[in-house]
């Protein structure tokens, strides 16, 4: 079950949300339910194979599952394309104001929101 949940997520190359997730499973196997979703992706999330962006209610594949990493996010808020930054340096910025502050960053996703380059076209 979480192999096929990782392969519909990948396949999808970009943010599905668990019942999308639901729907394609069960047109292969009629008792797919809700939670057994749920936890294929908590293990993938916990496995570093998925992301979750919160503001999209939706699950994507990690574009670099090989080494832990703070992910950074765009997420357009018109089509709700995303793309996946790394940048260390951001990173290394972040770790060390939350230091200073006394705060802990636990694993984290960053989602910065705004308009990608088609949907500021054509909102211009």
């Amino acid at each position: 079950m979480r192999k096929r949940v990782l392969e519909i997520v990948w396949r999808a190359h970009e943010p599905i949300g668990a019942y999308e997730i639901l729907a394609e499973l069960a047109k292969e196997r009629a008792k797919a339910a809700p939670p057994t979703v749920y936890r294929a992706l908590v293990f993938l999330m916990d496995a570093g194979l998925v992301h979750r962006i919160d503001s999209l209610n939706a699950f994507l594949g990690c574009h670099a599952p090989e080494r832990v990493h703070v992910a950074q996010f765009l997420v357009c808020r018109g089509c709700h394309r995303v793309v996946e930054l790394d940048d260390p340096g951001l990173n290394r910025i972040l770790a060390e104001k939350s230091r200073s502050v006394g705060f802990r960053i636990e694993p984290i996703a960053l989602e910065i929101k705004g308009l990608c380059a088609d949907c500021a076209a054509t909102a211009a």
